[in-house]
């Protein structure tokens, strides 16, 4: 018995655009759901010489700190407080409009220059362990010449293997600037894509196998969620390749020609991931014409079973019609024996019926 975790269906969280309705542009309102319980602030500062890192508990402990390092990485957890958004853009000098969109988490996957500073939306995307289904959490980054700034919903793990390099300084994190480091959280963000693929995958080939398995439950509850998830995660994977083109375009003071190289390599990648995609929904499709095939064919064989029953007892209905007719002389009505003659007539006309059948079968498939 499958669980109910693996038949609902999972509903679609919606934004909420009534607290933004009448208000002016660059109003720093919260949009999405809340994730965390209160945000996180850490900064890592770096260059080639050395490495800092800092959590801030508050506004006002950021306001005293001053940096000690050439690059600045500053990572936010949790969207949910404006002042905080308002607090750093006004540090690091970014429009209410990029602040407008950190904060509403239902953003389409995007790449703006504002100039001094680019800024990116995208999705990184997830297999809840609790619940089984793929969630998503919108990643923002704004990338400047000497600092590269990260917003998250809720804290994931997405992150956390450049962190540790980057304390080890393993790798060439620490000597390089802050659009390698761009580079490597969109690399993280790019490969978790090719982890739900696989488990997309997995998924289509467990549905296959329990196709022509006969189960209590419909699978094509099953097919729709697949279906759902394929149709969800290349909504918003398809416009990555447009963000990771347009910033190999970028001006080179923000993206050095040296990353560049990089950036094409997970352009690739998200072409494969793509391509991926249209292969899971394309089976996905096929899947539930397979699965309407094989319901139709099963309920062919049982009006088989059941056309098969009617025609061996036709005879017997016949029989029973013509005794029931109101005739006064009739054969058999008279002698003692004339139910038992009867119901062996019937009886016989099935057995011949059935015997002819089996000879029609045999025959069929000696030809």
């Amino acid at each position: 018995m499958r669980s109910k975790s693996r038949t609902r269906v999972r509903k679609q969280t919606r934004p909420n655009y009534a607290s933004k309705v009448g208000q002016p542009p660059g109003s720093l309102i919260h949009v999405g759901e809340i994730k965390t319980d209160q945000p996180a602030i850490t900064l890592f500062e770096f260059d080639s010489e050395g490495f800092n890192e800092k959590r801030f508990e508050s506004i006002e402990e950021s306001r005293q700190y001053r940096p000690h390092r050439k690059v600045l990485w500053l990572n936010v957890y949790g969207l949910q407080q404006p002042e905080v958004m308002a607090e750093i853009g006004k540090r690091f000098g970014l429009h209410p409009l990029a602040l407008e969109d950190i904060l509403n988490a239902h953003q389409r996957p995007k790449l703006d220059d504002y100039g001094n500073y680019l800024f990116m939306v995208l999705r990184a995307w997830r297999r809840d362990e609790e619940s089984n289904e793929l969630v998503s959490d919108q990643v923002s980054i704004v990338l400047g010449e000497h600092f590269l700034l990260s917003f998250q919903e809720r804290p994931s793990g997405l992150f956390e293997p450049l962190r540790e390099r980057m304390r080890k300084g393993a790798g060439t994190l620490r000597n390089a600037g802050p659009d390698y480091l761009a580079y490597s959280l969109l690399d993280a963000v790019v490969d978790r894509y090719f982890t739900v693929l696989e488990l997309i995958a997995n998924r289509c080939d467990h549905v296959e196998d329990e196709l022509g398995v006969p189960r209590q439950l419909p699978v094509i509850a099953d097919i729709n969620r697949l279906k759902h998830d394929v149709r969800d995660l290349r909504r918003t994977v398809w416009p990555v390749r447009d963000l990771l083109a347009a910033l190999q375009r970028s001006d080179e003071r923000l993206v050095k020609p040296a990353t560049t190289v990089y950036l094409r390599d997970v352009y690739d990648h998200i072409v494969q991931v793509v391509e991926g995609l249209d292969s899971m929904r394309d089976s996905a499709g096929d899947l539930l014409d397979l699965h309407l095939s094989l319901e139709s064919q099963r309920l062919n064989a049982e009006v088989r079973k059941l056309t098969l029953l009617s025609v061996l007892f036709m005879p017997a209905t016949l029989v029973s019609g013509i005794f029931g007719m109101n005739f006064h002389f009739m054969p058999w009505l008279t002698r003692a024996d004339g139910f038992d003659l009867a119901i062996v007539t019937m009886l016989g006309a099935a057995a011949g019926m059935g015997l002819l059948y089996v000879m029609l079968r045999r025959a069929a498939k000696t030809d």
